[in-house]
């Protein structure tokens, strides 16, 4: 194991950057957890042209190793001390009932912390060097995918709030790497990977895990008359005439024939769709001008029945 590894930086994800802040913004306190990725080793060559000094040569290139680790995704215990003791000794038991149900190896930790500093603190440092001595994870190759070297858990996230409420700037957060070497805690730039063209390259290996499901237009009965007794008689004629009023009113265009709006018929049933949405909007108008009227004769009568009554109550008198 390479005990003195340089990160040159660290990534994670925009929406798992987003899930951790809202996971630390919408606990009741102070909280600390388990965070989970890769460490890749990147080799990355740059080609010159001719050099001054050597008027032969025809070009030359050189190589330059980057490690950087990627954060995958992340255990949040919703308390602090979840798997240290207040000494900052950690407890392998704890942290493997933390890790179940990750499928990615051990990457470090973070601390999410209210109206404090952006600093370390002693206990942190003290738990990332108990982390890190006892846990470690394989250093993948980009070129070729035999992992040779090994390296220890050792970054580190520090998400705080300030100190005093702000209405803009709520939340600052921080990445360390534990150099055992040095026995300390060195910040490395936090990179956000977005989807978009500038960030292809980092999602080049993504292979959907499911497929979408299939549209299931198959209905056996009324939605309406789930709640009713369909046992008897009664309901299931209430079911046949409450079936025939919808389909009534969609023209003959049943649920079941909705799988046609996928596949070659799509385009010509999509037309007679439109069709019968123009018809519906027509019976709509019609409904609506034939409602104005009534309102018209039923606000008539009101003002004759009240005049009716203005009369009896004179001849009372």
């Amino acid at each position: 194991m390479d005990d003195d590894l340089s990160l040159e930086k660290i990534e994670i994800s925009g929406p798992t950057l987003a899930s951790l802040i809202q996971r630390a913004s919408s606990s009741p306190g102070d909280v600390d957890g388990l965070i989970f990725g890769q460490i890749h080793r990147i080799v990355s060559t740059t080609l010159s042209d001719d050099s001054p000094a050597e008027p032969f040569a025809s070009s030359s290139s050189s190589s330059s190793d980057q490690i950087v680790a990627t954060v995958t995704s992340f255990t949040c215990s919703g308390k602090t001390l979840s798997f240290h003791d207040p000494l900052g000794r950690v407890d392998s038991l704890r942290i493997d009932s933390l890790r179940v149900n990750s499928p990615d190896r051990l990457l470090g930790w973070f601390s999410a912390r209210r109206k404090t500093s952006n600093r370390p603190s002693m206990r942190e440092l003290a738990v990332a060097s108990s982390l890190s001595s006892r846990f470690q994870l394989p250093i993948e190759n980009s070129e070729s995918s035999k992992s040779t070297s090994m390296a220890a858990s050792s970054v580190f996230i520090l998400l705080t709030t300030p100190s005093m409420d702000q209405l803009i700037h709520t939340h600052e957060y921080r990445a360390y790497q534990f150099r055992p070497s040095k026995q300390r805690l060195e910040p490395r730039s936090l990179g956000i990977v977005n989807i978009g063209p500038a960030f292809r390259g980092h999602y080049g290996s993504f292979n959907p895990k499911s497929g979408f499901p299939t549209l299931l237009c198959e209905m056996s009965s009324s939605a309406m008359n789930e709640d009713r007794d369909e046992g008897s008689l009664s309901a299931k004629k209430q079911a046949v005439m409450d079936q025939k009023e919808v389909d009534a009113l969609a023209d003959g265009f049943g649920v079941g024939s909705l799988k046609r709006l996928v596949g070659a018929e799509a385009a010509s049933y999509t037309g007679a769709i439109e069709e019968m949405y123009e018809r519906m909007l027509a019976k709509v108008e019609s409904l609506a001008s034939e409602v104005e009227k009534s309102s018209a004769k039923v606000l008539e009568l009101d003002n004759h029945n009240r005049k009716l009554r203005y009369r009896v109550a004179r001849i009372e008198r």
